[in-house]
């Protein structure tokens, strides 16, 4: 095996002793695998303190997203054709707006978690982060399918992702809630959305104002705490026994999840199990849902430590994606523009459960349309 650490120091000096299932079926695809990408701490969403962070390639003081941070970084960087990514908030989709690349998080289940070191069970992801839609749609199809190993994975048969790849998205009906959108996210962020509503109207598409489920909220301001309790669970056998070699961010997630109670708990599943119910209602009147990443375009590591700072920080950060991972739903990140000092901007659109196909053929129109998944930093 290769040394595989999980962003810690707790494993600093973990081996396995054999391939996750999605590394075996890429291997098993053809693919050839270059090594081994950092990460944050336990998957969460900040780095060891004693380990340096991945850079931006696009500005050494930019955040590179989190907790899949290397794949964003090494994939915008062109040092791979893609990688692996697990996204249990946002940990797909932050480092692929961050960095200007391609992330697709699949339907919950779609790929195996088999050999996978779990951050919280029923929230984590695992998806291909790439250049291009159609990559992804590439590297999802080797990656995806049932796993006798792992009894969560679903039985639907995997489709060809890139069959009728160029067939556009006409006639499609896109839903976006302004409200949801007006008044939090900044300047670069809402012309980077109206550029990606114009485009999907010139390729065909309707876009169609909508009003965004009553429990959309709760999923993003309680995540921490149910991530907290599920985090807590992998831990039990170092945390707090070894509580001074954990960075105190995961640390204080696995306090969080220590301190909820069991009727606290089940409320937050309850409106969990509302929210996807009105979800799935909701997406029977479109086919895809226009959300930004975050609110807050490309930003600095200073800022984003900045925003951490104000009382609702967190839960502005994470407003677009915990609530798609709450749901299991399927999201692609896409480049969609650039802040006024040219650092790149990713947008969602988040399809029906296991309608992966539709997310990739949209992508891929999007893509044939514009340039900027072309754009590559100058590293």
């Amino acid at each position: 095996g290769v040394r595989t650490t999980w962003g810690t120091t707790i494993l600093a000096d973990n081996v396995p002793t054999e391939n996750a299932t999605e590394v075996r079926q890429l291997f098993d695809a053809g693919a050839v695998m270059l090594g081994k990408l950092h990460m944050t701490e336990g998957a969460y969403s900040v780095h060891h303190p004693s380990l340096a962070p991945p850079v931006n390639p696009w500005h050494a003081d930019h955040w590179a997203g989190a907790s899949s941070s290397g794949s964003g970084v090494a994939t915008a960087a062109g040092l791979c054709y893609g990688a692996i990514g697990t996204d249990t908030g946002g940990s797909i989709r932050f480092p692929a707006g961050a960095n200007g690349i391609t992330g697709l998080k699949p339907t919950w289940g779609r790929v195996s978690r088999q050999g996978v070191l779990a951050l919280a069970d029923s929230l984590d992801h695992l998806g291909p982060m790439t250049r291009s839609a159609a990559d992804a749609g590439a590297m999802l199809g080797a990656m995806a399918g049932i796993d006798p190993l792992d009894p969560t994975t679903l039985e639907a048969p995997v489709p060809d992702y890139l069959a009728g790849l160029d067939a556009g998205i006409r006639g499609l009906r896109v839903g976006i809630d302004p409200a949801f959108i007006d008044g939090v996210c900044d300047a670069d962020t809402l012309k980077m959305l109206a550029g990606v509503r114009q485009v999907l109207v010139d390729l065909g598409a309707s876009v169609v104002e909508l009003t965004m489920p009553a429990t959309t909220t709760a999923m993003y301001v309680d995540w921490a705490r149910l991530c907290g309790v599920e985090t807590a669970i992998p831990h039990e056998a170092s945390y707090p026994s070894r509580a001074a070699d954990y960075g105190p961010v995961l640390a204080g997630l696995i306090e969080l999840g220590r301190g909820v109670g069991g009727i606290e708990l089940m409320k937050i599943e309850h409106a969990r199990l509302q929210f996807k119910g009105a979800l799935r209602k909701l997406l029977t009147t479109v086919d895809l849902l226009l959300v930004p990443v975050h609110p807050f375009g490309n930003p600095s590591a200073a800022q984003l430590d900045e925003i951490f700072k104000t009382p609702n920080g967190i839960n502005d950060v994470l407003r677009y994606t915990a609530p798609f991972d709450m749901s299991g739903s399927p999201t692609i990140t896409l480049p969609g523009g650039a802040t006024a000092a040219g650092m790149p901007i990713g947008f969602q659109l988040v399809g029906r459960h296991l309608d992966e196909a539709l997310l990739v053929r949209s992508g891929h129109a999007y893509q044939q349309a514009t340039d900027w998944h072309r754009r590559h930093p100058a590293c």
